[in-house]
């Protein structure tokens, strides 16, 4: 864990200092805690975006003829 300055305007301390004291933690905590949600809601974005295409058939009649191509996947 690395240990870093964080600058913070008065009106969002004052909430996260009442959060630590609801949730009985620090102001370090919390604030990890919000770190670590921000990244994750970060990343999951991007990983969503990179499968855009993966399926690409290359048909051009996929909505015209879906029940053929679906019966031939599943054996009709």
């Amino acid at each position: 864990m690395k240990r870093t300055t964080v600058f913070a305007d008065d009106d969002v301390m004052k909430p996260l200092k009442e959060i630590a004291e609801q949730e009985n933690s620090t102001i370090s905590k919390v604030t990890r805690n919000a770190l670590n949600e921000f990244v994750s809601r970060r990343t999951r974005k991007n990983s969503r975006l990179s499968l855009i295409g993966v399926g690409r058939s290359g048909r051009k009649d996929v909505a015209e003829r879906a029940e053929d191509h679906l019966g031939k996947g599943f054996g009709r």
